[in-house]
């Protein structure tokens, strides 16, 4: 049995400052999938002079922004599992695309239902299970198709026997199903909504009126697209999918169709041009769509007590060291876009305090009214919410494991934390059992950088003796944040100095 408190309304207004009406607020929870945050254009990379998120960017404005906010373990299955546990992947059980999230696991809907809301998801699940906690549910197969998909539907025959089948593009058709659910819902309870869009994952298919967006324009590079520096494994060959020729087993030219007579230098900026701009042609789509569902709240009245969040499963690499795809724990891989109105509440608040989607069910409880029980591991982030300020409660460290080993993309399993400016992976490289990754061993090694002086992680340190203190407090800090969260290391762990 769960343990609630429902807060009374005047206590739960006083709280947030909103001056909210007499019921408790519905919250909308907007999700993408990949969204990158160097791809709205509210966090001011370099994409952002192609305005490519006007309505996110107008959801910012009216709300708070979190510039720190990241993934866990930056992969979609273990990224959702821990938005609806409040867990890590090694506590809830889903370390890998190969796990599944129970119903019985299925926190965050079962604890808002057992408050009164009515819970829905539409969209993208990704968890395979059905997802029995929600009262309403229509969600893809798997990742779901980007044109005519196919959902999954409460009905006569046991999951997963009731399909709908659909017309049009993914990111339409899933606001579609939202609003109209909207509309039909129960008007005497609060509702818990989890809008989840395909987009902007790959493989890149945009809605047909997006076709010439960007077609004039050059796509700005990011640094270490061309030359890495000394980032990634010193004196060892850089692992994951590239852009260019580097990855010949995989990379985005060949996705792309380019031409592999072309030059490694040619090939590389044609491949580049043609992924960046396919994902910013999905990216507006869903820019759209999320303007198109604020505008219904707006005209019928539900904007005045709802919650609106808008996340991404995580980060995406868009060609910087000239990688693909998220898995990393470098930064534009676990960083994940975080907006959050509060109806009535502050506007245009930036927050830099570390946070992750471990946090994200604890939030949500405490925005009902819920009190979290005590098995989840996240903070509520509600304070920095309403005004985005410190308040003594600010984490040291945001710990992140990644395991499934060499699967898809070449990527080490790996461990680690980064702080405020700081940043310590363990690239351990071994299996370790986990579903659905290679067996075959990688050579362990470590990585340092400093991201107050290095912010594109261009360097690293880990090798430079001036260094060596701070990394050591890195690496304490490391063992201290995994023995908080209940990790541990791998049978192979090394310090990264030798005692």
């Amino acid at each position: 049995m769960y343990r609630l408190l429902i807060t009374s309304t005047f206590v739960w207004a006083a709280a947030f400052g909103c001056g909210f009406a007499e019921s408790r607020p519905n919250i909308i929870f907007i999700m993408s999938d990949d969204h990158a945050a160097q791809a709205v254009g509210a966090y001011g990379g370099r994409l952002a002079s192609l305005d490519p998120t006007p309505a996110i960017d107008r959801l910012a404005a009216d709300g708070t922004l979190f510039t720190n906010c990241f993934a866990t373990n930056s992969i979609c299955t273990p990224s959702r599992a821990s938005i609806l546990t409040g867990q890590y992947s090694h506590a809830n059980g889903v370390l890998t695309l190969e796990d599944r999230l129970p119903v019985e696991r299925q926190h965050l809907p079962r604890l808002l239902a057992d408050a009164g809301y009515e819970t829905a998801i539409i969209g993208k699940w990704h968890l395979d299970v059905e997802p029995a906690a929600f009262g309403h549910y229509e969600v893809l197969k798997k990742q779901g198709l980007y044109f005519n998909p196919i959902f999954r539907t409460r009905g006569p025959r046991p999951w997963p026997g009731n399909t709908r089948n659909t017309v049009g593009h993914s990111t339409d058709v899933i606001t579609g199903m939202t609003i109209k659910w909207l509309r039909s819902r129960k008007k005497d309870r609060p509702f818990f909504l989890m809008h989840h869009l395909k987009a902007p994952h790959d493989n890149f298919e945009n809605a047909e009126r997006y076709d010439w967006l960007y077609e004039d324009e050059v796509i700005p590079e990011p640094p270490g697209l061309r030359e890495r520096g000394s980032h990634g494994p010193n004196g060892r060959p850089l692992y994951g999918t590239s852009v260019g020729k580097r990855n010949s087993r995989r990379n985005m030219g060949d996705h792309m169709f380019v031409d592999e007579s072309l030059t490694d230098d040619e090939y590389l900026t044609v491949a580049y041009q043609r992924y960046l701009k396919k994902y910013l042609r999905c990216v507006r789509g869903v820019d759209d769509n999320v303007g198109k569902l604020i505008d219904y709240l707006r005209t019928s009245g539900l904007i005045d007590n709802t919650v609106i969040v808008y996340t991404s499963d995580q980060g995406m690499m868009l060609g910087e060291h000239d990688y693909i795809d998220k898995r990393w724990m470098y930064e534009e891989s676990m960083r994940m876009p975080l907006l959050v109105r509060l109806p009535g509440g502050p506007r245009g608040t930036v927050s830099d305090a570390l946070v992750s989607n471990v946090d994200f069910a604890q939030t949500i409880l405490a925005l009902a009214g819920v009190e979290a029980p005590r098995f989840m591991q996240g903070r509520d982030l509600t304070s920095k919410i309403r005004d985005g300020k410190p308040d003594g409660g600010n984490q040291a460290a945001v710990y992140y494991r990644y395991w499934m080993h060499m699967r898809y993309h070449d990527n080490p399993a790996h461990l680690g934390i980064r702080t405020a400016n700081e940043k310590l992976i363990f690239f351990y490289g071994l299996p370790l059992g986990a579903a659905g990754a290679v067996d075959t061993p990688t050579e362990p090694y470590w990585e340092y950088y400093d991201l107050e002086s290095d912010p594109h992680e261009m360097k690293n340190a880990i090798d430079d003796p001036s260094y060596r203190s701070r990394i050591e407090e890195m690496h304490r800090l490391l063992l201290e944040e995994q023995g908080r969260v209940g990790d541990v290391m791998p049978p192979n762990y090394a310090p990264p100095f030798a005692s």
